[in-house]
């Protein structure tokens, strides 16, 4: 797979949840923090402010999506002077996987559409560790035809339950989460300044890099082999890949290597010698060397592991 394809597959845990609301003026409700976690708010009808722990509150008009990659606690309310209520609501709670829900009163109605991903902490790609604590994504941007159309069919199917939707939900829920990394990555890579992942996604050079790495963890890559897939000499693409990704080429590589097999351990029940070899090492021995430097105890354990706590 690709990095976006490969960040959303490998970062969520567990089925990820969503809920439609509906807020009368006035209403102010405080969202709680919840570490290892990600989460987003879709205006679908109305308008709100959304209050950051720190910093100004933002205007939030129908069709703008917020996302907020590390799971920190904030507000939304119809107006920043509006007081908040605190919500009593447990993040680490088992909940459906959507909802729908109505706040009382009669004034004025806004539409939000919320959802939330486990995250598993031992292996957050590093592209999501270099997001700002919320992204907001306007509707106005206007290009981002692919956003508005996951949106609209996310708020349908949470509106009402209809045959098929719980697996349904879960697909747009993942495909939703990979057009706003998209869209965010878009925007900024026209601001950005030579570094970071809206860099590197965008430099054709490192792009095809990290393409081939993810595509093929197991080929015996060399700075060389890589350079010479990006059209760069060895030491060349050596410094253009360390400036934009933030590590040397080979360093990414093994974290990559480890956070595949990580995910192989959890998610399936193959050996470990066909996970080593699938992830490029060469032996069994090899391999749990590596992990255990890595993740601090051995595959097999690891594997038993529950990391859900």
């Amino acid at each position: 797979m690709d990095v976006l394809s490969d960040v959303v597959a490998s970062m969520r845990m567990g089925v990820p949840r969503s809920a439609r609301v509906e807020w009368p003026v006035p209403w102010g409700q405080r969202f709680p923090s919840a570490p290892g976690s990600a989460g987003f708010q879709v205006v679908l009808r109305g308008s709100c402010w959304a209050i950051p722990p720190e910093g100004e509150p933002v205007p939030v008009g129908a069709g703008d999506v917020l996302f907020f990659p590390h799971g920190h606690g904030y507000a939304l309310a119809d107006s920043p002077a509006t007081p908040v209520a605190e919500s009593d609501c447990d993040p680490y709670a088992p909940a459906e996987l959507f909802s729908s829900a109505s706040a009382p009163g009669d004034g004025p109605v806004t539409v939000t559409l919320c959802g939330g991903y486990r995250l598993d902490s031992s292996r957050v790609h590093p592209l999501l560790k270099g997001l700002p604590e919320m992204i907001h994504l306007p509707a106005g941007l206007g290009r981002d035809t692919e956003l508005r159309a996951a949106v609209e069919l996310l708020g349908k199917e949470v509106e009402r339950r209809r045959p098929g939707a719980d697996l349904v939900v879960p697909a747009l829920l993942d495909t939703l989460l990979l057009y706003i990394l998209r869209a965010w990555f878009d925007v900024s890579a026209e601001h950005c300044e030579g570094t970071g992942w809206a860099a590197a996604l965008a430099d054709p050079a490192v792009s095809v890099a990290l393409d081939v790495i993810h595509r093929d963890p197991a080929q015996p890559w060399t700075v060389e082999s890589l350079g010479r897939r990006a059209g760069l000499s060895r030491a060349a693409f050596s410094r253009r890949f360390t400036q934009f990704v933030g590590q040397p080429p080979l360093t990414y590589l093994t974290w990559w290597r480890l956070s595949t097999a990580a995910r192989m351990l959890r998610d399936s029940d193959a050996a470990l010698s066909m996970i080593a070899g699938s992830v490029g090492y060469g032996s069994e021995f090899a391999f749990a060397n590596a992990f255990k430097r890595a993740y601090g105890v051995a595959p097999g354990k690891y594997r038993r592991l529950d990391l859900s706590c």
